[in-house]
């Protein structure tokens, strides 16, 4: 049986509405199924998502940019140490394992306002894409603070940033993490701020969130000004999570239609 050609496909009448959003809309139909050009860009987007979660991370460039930029990092693992634990086990990617928690406490004191943490989340991608452009604007803001090594933490989840706050004695708790990948985005990265994060004592109600920071979503410098007011604001008020709103805006332009998402996937 031949597949159906362009002629055959019956179009969408939200067509036009495609040039605003990467989500999947107005397909057509070629009969009573998906045109086969819309078929074969779903598993397309299907296994880039797959890959995203399982390829492992490789910190090698990351802590390079970071040593060329003048700072000093540290490369750390959860208690979940495979892939398979790390999604299985969501409980162990939040604790630093005990060899890295044990090097911690051993390690030189040293006081910090500010902790920094990488973590690969369900998105390696999105960390090797998005990191260090992130890091190399974010460090420029934060030159007047006294900074921990930036910590790269495999198979983390947004709670080990408490532990190593802690350790430090940070005020402040900044976590760059993979999210989970959409089918129109494999490589968004999330930001999480906590003012006073501390091991089991912090929880998600303390934490400021800014998602979505990818190519098609969130600009870098979109991002760290939410983040800068989040931190103005915390070292005012001395919180942050639900009790700390983001009151930043975002302008969107006829010129600028990547800003909008339905995020119907």
């Amino acid at each position: 049986m031949n597949e159906p050609n362009e002629a055959s496909v019956i179009s969408n009448s939200w067509d036009n509405l495609k040039q605003f959003t990467p989500a999947r809309i107005a397909l057509g139909r070629a009969g009573i199924s998906l045109p086969t050009c819309a078929s074969l860009d779903f598993q397309l987007a299907h296994a880039l998502a797959r890959d995203a979660v399982n390829i492992p991370i490789d910190f090698s460039e990351l802590e390079q940019g970071l040593s060329l930029m003048g700072f000093a990092s540290l490369t750390l693992n959860s208690q979940a140490d495979t892939q398979q634990k790390y999604l299985q086990r969501p409980d162990l990617g939040r604790v630093l394992s005990d060899a890295d928690l044990n090097y911690l406490q051993h390690s030189a004191a040293m006081i910090a306002d500010a902790a920094i943490v990488v973590a690969d989340g369900l998105s390696s991608k999105a960390i090797e894409h998005h990191a260090l452009p992130f890091l190399k604007l974010l460090l420029t803001h934060l030159q007047d603070y006294n900074l921990a090594p930036v910590c790269l933490v495999k198979h983390g989840r947004v709670a080990i940033g408490d532990a190593i706050a802690e350790h430090y004695a940070a005020r402040l708790c900044i976590v760059l993490i993979g999210e989970r990948p959409g089918l129109s985005s494999p490589d968004s990265m999330g930001v999480y701020f906590t003012y006073q994060a501390r091991s089991k004592i912090s929880t998600d109600a303390d934490r400021n969130c800014i998602s979505n920071i990818h190519g098609n979503g969130l600009s870098y410098e979109q991002a760290l000004t939410k983040l800068m007011f989040l931190i103005t604001e915390a070292e005012k008020l001395q919180l942050s999570g639900v009790n700390l709103k983001d009151e930043t805006t975002d302008t969107l332009t006829d010129d600028d239609p990547k800003w909008v998402n339905f995020l119907v996937d």
